[in-house]
């Protein structure tokens, strides 16, 4: 692929891509993806073209900028969940090979530390919400390994995309992340359809096991979660009346009603969380 500093042509035929949930009008076009820019653009290039300096696959490359400003990266080819959820995203073999990717994409960061690009990264506490768990910030995590940011080739999880939440984290939170999609951390009511009749509990353990967290880590999972959602609700409000748009919409379709009930959930079932965690 052309990787000069002039701007990527755009006159190729595009093809919307769906599925998210704040970003529009995201495309491909051929084997690229282009992208508007955005506040987390620099963050996103730095954090690409780390990745591709130490060899991970598991990434889009960056490669420049078209000729309408648009961001250009790589389209990872193979199966992204979209909505409704297919059958598949109940395999508890592909909820593992996620886990083992994020193992993979953590240890490839890990010499990225915290650059400098991604101190205004991280979103102003908003009134109200509670303080972070005090965890270590050891490393960019991707912070929204959802069903729709995994990419599976061959019935494996392959590649991460969407990494515009990325910010300064610790394992232990993107793991957390992870949990509350893939195992899933949620009450049944607000699973995807394919997930209702999984068992949370035993998914976790398995995904847990398959990443290979150590066992200092474990107990601060539970607290991690809970907390995120607590602080989560304050945030999505903030954003929905501050930014509009997608976040607006989500809030006006019940996201923080969810949010409301998986904090419930969580402080339910935090003895059974705690004994599948460790």
């Amino acid at each position: 692929m052309n990787r000069s500093d002039q701007p990527w042509d755009s006159s190729a035929p595009e093809e919307p891509l769906l599925g998210g949930d704040v970003t529009v009008g995201v495309v491909r076009s051929g084997d690229t993806v282009r992208r508007p820019r955005s506040a987390s653009s620099e963050r996103v290039r730095a954090l690409l073209t780390h990745l591709e300096r130490v060899g991970f696959a598991g990434a889009p490359r960056f490669l420049g900028v078209d000729d309408r400003d648009r961001d250009v990266i790589t389209f990872m080819e193979g199966e992204v969940a979209g909505r409704p959820a297919p059958e598949w995203v109940a395999s508890d073999d592909r909820a593992m090979s996620v886990a083992r990717l994020l193992r993979s994409y953590h240890d490839a960061v890990a010499s990225f530390g915290v650059p400098a690009v991604f101190d205004d990264a991280a979103p102003a506490l908003p009134e109200g919400a509670p303080e972070p768990v005090p965890v270590p910030l050891e490393l960019i995590g991707h912070r929204d390994v959802t069903l729709e940011n995994v990419v599976f080739r061959d019935g494996v999880a392959s590649a991460l995309i969407d990494f515009d939440l990325a910010r300064a984290s610790s394992r232990v939170e993107d793991v957390s992340n992870m949990l509350q999609w893939w195992a899933p951390w949620q009450p049944v009511e607000d699973r995807a359809e394919v997930l209702k009749g999984v068992d949370a509990f035993a998914r976790a353990a398995k995904m847990l096991d398959a990443y290979g967290l150590d066992a200092g880590s474990r107990p601060m999972l539970v607290p991690v979660a809970r907390n995120a959602a607590e602080r989560t609700w304050h945030t999505m409000k903030l954003r929905a009346e501050r930014d509009g748009g997608g976040w607006r919409r989500m809030w006006e379709e019940g996201v923080g009603d969810a949010i409301r009930r998986r904090q419930s959930w969580l402080q339910e079932n935090e003895e059974a969380l705690v004994r599948a965690v460790m």
